[in-house]
């Protein structure tokens, strides 16, 4: 078992383990024991009542948070005729067809945080799967990366667009800002995602769907977050 860092272990001592705090003092607390030396990364960590081995309780989709997560992501779109232009008008920082599908088969080329494809490119994006699906760059439809409304896509992507996906075991990971945000932003932000996530519950989901939410920054211990509070 690896042995964590002093500052890691003076954050944590800083954090009861037993409360389960308001989100505007988790958020707060988040910030004041952020210790890294660079602009950390908020995570959001959600426990869902969801068993993810069944297709009618995946909990998948994307959300434009308010204040955006800090970060300027990069974007593929694939996309043919006057697409292409449409694409690059609106802020792609790649574009292409089979010459950019080429590119990642042949030289493993992965320069890109997003990839948007218009729906009559899938066949040419389908080849991809095996590369960029493990990855989680995979255009889908569910996400709103497959479409012919390129500009908006694209627009959505720069704004702030996350895309969300349970795991195995139930939980949802996201980033919903940096630890230079202010709490309000962070806070409009963390609100957004969850309500986000309780209009996607599945209609089989039985019982306590929020079993649970905690917040921490990159280099940060997780803090515990009064799930009550973060709907009200």
């Amino acid at each position: 078992m690896s042995k964590q860092g002093k500052k890691y272990t003076d954050a944590a001592k800083q954090i009861d383990r037993d409360t389960h705090y308001d989100p505007v003092d988790a958020l707060e607390l988040l910030k004041k024991i952020a210790s890294g030396k660079f602009d950390e990364t908020v995570e959001v960590a959600v426990r869902l009542g969801v068993d993810p081995r069944h297709a009618d309780q995946q909990v998948r989709g994307a959300v434009v948070l308010p204040h955006g997560t800090g970060k300027t992501r990069t974007v593929l779109v694939f996309a043919k005729g006057d697409k292409v232009k449409e694409a690059s008008d609106a802020g792609a920082d790649f574009v292409g067809a089979e010459d950019m599908a080429a590119k990642i088969q042949q030289e493993g080329w992965l320069g890109f945080d997003v990839a948007i494809a218009t729906p009559d490119m899938m066949s040419v994006v389908g080849k991809l799967g095996r590369i960029l699906g493990p990855r989680g760059l995979m255009p889908n439809p569910k996400t709103g990366t497959v479409t012919f409304d390129v500009t908006r896509a694209v627009q959505e992507v720069k704004a702030g667009k996350i895309e969300y996906r349970v795991d195995k075991a139930g939980n949802i990971h996201a980033p919903i800002g940096k630890v230079s945000f202010s709490t309000d932003k962070l806070l409009e932000n963390l609100r957004t995602l969850i309500d986000v996530l309780i209009r996607a519950k599945p209609a089989v989901a039985k019982g306590q769907y929020l079993k649970g939410i905690s917040v921490s920054s990159t280099m940060g211990p997780g803090i515990k977050v009064n799930t009550q509070k973060v709907t009200a």
